[in-house]
């Protein structure tokens, strides 16, 4: 099973390398095995911080629980956000970065403590954390035509590829995170709306399931970490040439900028 392991391993770093796609991995793995997943994880999360990649923070998935209902799963996953990830606001990103990308607004958190107790609480998280912002997540999965079930993405980093932070740093008490609207929009067209009620049910509860899970394998969230606590609204589809802006009440605004095709 190792070999097993060390083979999906390197077959999704060339993917992410050479910015191809490969088939579905799921049915080399024994249904559901997401400890299996999560060990293909590693062996590339270990890979790039020995090539030299700083861990700045964590990425939050199926925060949904329609989405999570519809796989058959229980509860979120995470991927790894490294240095290289982070986009200046509205700065435009080119298509040789990307696959085959979609765009998700969320709030990111930046903590302010260590958080090493398998055991925090909501309370210790908003202790934690030192300010929020707005976000927009451009994931991208290594997996051809996002033919994805919950193991291809947890192998795949949680389809992490890239984030843009923006608007002013809110501390937790200028801002009611459940009742937080957002839209995002492309050239005056919606493209995807909701609300912090839609990330299981508050940022923070995601948050706080993130901390605990990282402290339990041994990668605890520490100070200055950012962590993308999961999308607010349905994910949309980039098209290339255009600038997604997301508006996210009380937090501001934030602008994913596409090169042309």
């Amino acid at each position: 099973m190792n070999d097993i392991i060390e083979d999906l391993a390197e077959r999704i770093n060339t993917a992410d390398r050479t910015r191809t796609t490969i088939p579905p991995i799921h049915g080399e793995l024994p249904p559901k095995d997401l400890e299996k997943a999560y060990a293909v994880k590693v062996v590339n999360t270990r890979r790039w911080i020995g090539e030299g990649r700083r861990l700045v923070g964590r990425k939050i998935g199926f925060t949904n629980l329609v989405v999570q209902k519809q796989l058959g799963v229980n509860e979120p996953d995470y991927g790894m956000l490294f240095n290289d990830m982070e986009i200046p606001d509205g700065w435009e990103i080119p298509r040789s970065r990307l696959i085959q990308p979609k765009v998700e607004a969320e709030i990111a958190f930046v903590m302010g403590r260590d958080l090493t107790d398998d055991r925090v609480t909501i309370v210790d998280i908003m202790r934690a954390v030192e300010f929020v912002v707005p976000a927009i997540e451009i994931v991208d999965s290594r997996i051809e035509d996002w033919k994805i079930d919950i193991v291809d993405t947890i192998a795949d980093n949680a389809s992490a590829a890239l984030y843009v932070v923006g608007g002013t740093p809110k501390r937790l008490d200028q801002i009611e995170l459940r009742q937080c609207g957002m839209v995002m929009q492309t050239n005056n067209d919606q493209v995807s709306y909701g609300a912090g009620t839609m990330c299981m049910g508050d940022p923070l509860t995601a948050v706080a399931w993130l901390a605990r899970t990282m402290a339990r394998v041994g990668r605890p969230l520490q100070a200055g970490d950012t962590v993308l606590s999961g999308s607010l609204g349905l994910m949309a589809t980039v098209k290339w040439g255009q600038v997604y802006e997301a508006r996210i009440s009380g937090l501001g605004s934030v602008r994913a900028a596409f090169g042309p095709a």
